[in-house]
């Protein structure tokens, strides 16, 4: 089993959402479904990337670092491609 973590983007007002789950196209529905209450007021959502883990511990370490201050710093050097907010 894997477990990922993803970043997605609000096509409503080009916010970033990170998480982490064991079924990513699952989790990516309930976000767009409205069934996550964090998320539910800025959808629709696309996915912008994600990274797979072997293990839950890893994946939720790396959360929890894309959701700090130099981890934004690394979501801000992924390519500009990704990260397009017009």
């Amino acid at each position: 089993m894997f477990y990922y973590v993803y970043i997605l983007q609000s096509q409503k007002d080009k916010s970033l959402y990170i998480g982490y789950t064991s079924d990513l196209k699952k989790r990516f529905k309930q976000h767009n479904s409205g069934e996550s209450q964090a998320t539910m007021p800025f959808r629709p959502y696309k996915l912008l990337f994600y990274e797979a883990f072997l293990n839950r511990i890893d994946a939720k370490n790396r959360e929890v670092y894309l959701k700090s201050g130099y981890g934004r710093k690394t979501i801000n050097g992924l390519p500009k491609k990704y990260l397009k907010r017009d």
